[in-house]
């Protein structure tokens, strides 16, 4: 069954268990603005503690994925703390889906710039279409990308990749930024969409709280050292061996069935 719910520059539709998250302002080519974050924001909210949501797929409308920042916005700041608190709230909404306990899959076509890239660098995998630009064009602005760019950007790339990237502004296609491991699959032109939605169909697949535990592992792991991130992966197992999902695991397997996994 499909659900929409439908804001001004944010639609979320839930099908099955994945919620599809769509920028929705294409003749701005879904340009990031202050309402676009602070719906961001409470739509995680909304979709982080509904039980019906196991993934989340975020895309765009129109021509592209996003074009990054409302540049008409910014233009109409007269003072640097207004930047400060707008970037600030693209900041505080990347983050919120970055350490959101579902994980999230970003299908981009057309082209991802700035924020637009810094919105998809926030999500666990990304799909994108054949011929697609990735790019962080801030320097050819005289500024930097500021949502997160110069740190998410260097710990999925080579760090000396990154660096052109953000010191020349010059974007990358798919092609190369599947090469270099920045997007996990390839689509034809027009199925960046149908491509995310079967690898999201994949994760909800799994259970629960070991995909949210397994995220967790992951993301924080890489801030520690090897022995402590070892030993905080075997406290997380430990506690997963003795959820229902780990016995229906088991037993689906012993039956060769899919598991009835229920977050419990």
């Amino acid at each position: 069954m499909l659900r929409t719910e439908v804001s001004t520059v944010l639609r979320t539709e839930l099908r099955d268990r994945i919620a599809v998250l769509t920028l929705d302002r294409p003749g701005q080519l879904n340009a990031l603005g202050s309402e676009t974050a602070d719906q961001l924001k409470q739509a995680l909210a909304d979709l982080r503690d509904n039980d019906d949501v196991r993934a989340l797929v975020i895309t765009g409308a129109g021509r592209a994925f996003s074009a990054g920042a409302d540049l008409g916005e910014i233009e109409s700041f007269t003072a640097p703390g207004q930047f400060r608190a707008f970037v600030g709230r693209l900041t505080e909404a990347f983050a919120l889906l970055e350490d959101f306990p579902k994980p999230s899959v970003a299908a981009v076509h057309g082209f991802a710039f700035g924020g637009g890239l810094e919105l998809a660098l926030a999500c666990d995998l990304r799909v994108a279409e054949r011929g697609t630009r990735l790019g962080l064009p801030e320097m050819k602005l005289g500024v930097l990308p500021g949502a997160g760019g110069t740190q998410r950007l260097p710990r999925l790339l080579p760090p000396a990749i990154a660096k052109q990237m953000i010191l020349t502004g010059e974007p990358i296609d798919a092609e190369r930024a599947h090469t270099l491991g920045l997007v996990n699959e390839l689509a034809e032109p027009g199925a960046a969409l149908k491509t995310a939605e079967a690898l999201a169909a994949k994760l909800t697949a799994a259970a629960p709280l070991a995909l949210a535990a397994g995220k967790r592992l992951i993301d924080h792991g890489l801030g520690m050292d090897l022995e402590t991130a070892i030993a905080y992966e075997r406290e997380t197992v430990t506690v997963l061996f003795s959820t229902e999902d780990r016995a229906e695991g088991l037993k689906a397997f012993r039956e060769r069935r899919p598991g009835d996994f229920r977050g419990v």
